[in-house]
């Protein structure tokens, strides 16, 4: 229950203390698992501070030196280990502490069941998949590094960079690379780096060692920020065979250090041979082409119709010439077999016509309605008829039969 006070009416410490000490007891025995920071051996009571991996919070432990020899020599600075304690509140001086009951390290075979663990966790979210990795940029402006202080890692990435294109520019963090301070240090400065524009990759770099030496590199909280950042991440930490999850989640992993500046940043030899190379090859695909386009060219230009336009030209005239002539020569004897046609219909005509029979002396006698007589018996007294000969027509009026 919450104290009521008032100015006029205020508490004195020892009351204040002595409340929040029965709230702490009240928490009764707990199991922290934490890193092993300052750690004091007098007499028969050990002092250790106990530091959480990721945030930047430690807790103040006491416990009977008997409690700690108990859990081996594995206890010693740097180390993880799970305590069973009692949290404490010393009222006279209004201090926090835990007090050890027992002591457990965290054996390499739980960290390696827990980074198993930590892996299938994160390879469900999606974090390992190769469609989120970004590419590197070609040459980058500058690049950010990330490393301990003075180490070989820094050493072989700045070495080998500027070997291969000593134009480029680093911007170097120096960090804790293992122990209880190593992760949020490499946190912070991927914050920084991450936040340069100018940065367009950054290098995580650190020389092989002992798993327990990698281990803040399996942090979850370092991982997720890797995953979240804005630049494309390198992770190069140990040796070939080391394998923090960091590697998985990273954009690209580089073996070494060295294998890192190598495919961060190129070589400019290689990129110059590599020039060379186009530049040659463009050029004789170029010479090919105009090679091809010259015989092409001499092939139309040797062909008749180029070499010798005129000639084309006379041999069609000549072939038109010769279609005239042609032509004229059908049409005349087309002409000539019609007229001739036409002389044999009009012989035969005129042999049929009744006018040929008229000129030889006869004549075609026809009643009124233009009916032709063909006997004289056809004939009545008074008719009157039309008498037509070869010259012209007379009208006649029938006296009578000649006897």
């Amino acid at each position: 229950m919450a104290m009521e006070t008032s100015a006029e009416s205020p508490v004195p410490v020892r009351t204040v203390l002595n409340a929040v000490g029965g709230w702490i007891g009240r928490l009764g025995r707990i199991w922290v698992e934490g890193q092993i920071t300052e750690l004091n051996r007098r007499s028969g009571t050990v002092y250790l501070t106990l530091r959480d991996p990721v945030a930047n919070m430690s807790v103040r432990v006491v416990g009977p030196r008997a409690v700690f020899e108990a859990a081996g020599p594995a206890v010693t600075d740097g180390a993880r280990v799970v305590v069973h304690a009692k949290p404490d509140f010393w009222i006279n001086r209004g201090t926090f502490s835990l007090s050890a009951l027992e002591v457990r390290p965290v054996g390499v075979g739980e960290l390696l069941a827990r980074l198993e663990r930590l892996k299938q966790v994160m390879a469900a979210e999606g974090l390992f998949r190769p469609e989120r990795k970004r590419p590197l940029p070609f040459l980058p402006g500058a690049v950010g590094l990330i490393c301990g202080r003075d180490s070989d890692a820094e050493h072989d990435v700045l070495e080998n960079a500027r070997r291969r294109w000593p134009a480029v520019r680093f911007r170097v963090e120096n960090t804790a690379v293992q122990g209880s301070y190593a992760v949020g240090e490499v946190m912070e400065a991927l914050r920084k780096l991450d936040a340069d524009p100018e940065i367009e990759v950054i290098i995580v770099a650190r020389g092989g060692g002992a798993m327990e030496d990698l281990l803040p590199f399996s942090d979850e909280a370092l991982v997720r920020a890797v995953a979240a950042a804005r630049t494309p991440v390198v992770s190069a930490i140990g040796h070939e065979q080391d394998s923090p999850i960091l590697d998985l989640v990273a954009d690209v992993r580089a073996s070494t250090p060295t294998d890192a500046a190598k495919k961060v940043v190129p070589d400019v030899r290689e990129q110059l041979q590599l020039v060379r190379q186009l530049r040659d090859r463009g050029r004789r695909c170029v010479a090919g082409r105009l090679e091809r386009e010259r015989a092409w060219l001499d092939g139309v230009r040797s062909r008749p119709a180029l070499a010798d336009p005129v000639r084309e030209v006379e041999r069609k005239h000549e072939q038109a010439l010769a279609l005239r002539d042609r032509a004229r020569r059908s049409l005349s004897g087309a002409l000539d077999r019609a007229g001739d046609q036409l002389s044999h219909t009009r012989a035969r005509l005129l042999a049929l016509s009744p006018a040929a029979t008229l000129e030889r002396g006869y004549a075609i006698v026809q009643r009124g309605d233009g009916t032709v007589l063909r006997s004289a018996s056809e004939a009545a007294k008074g008719d009157e008829l039309l008498v037509r000969l070869a010259d012209g027509r007379l009208r006649a009026t029938v006296d009578g039969p000649d006897d």
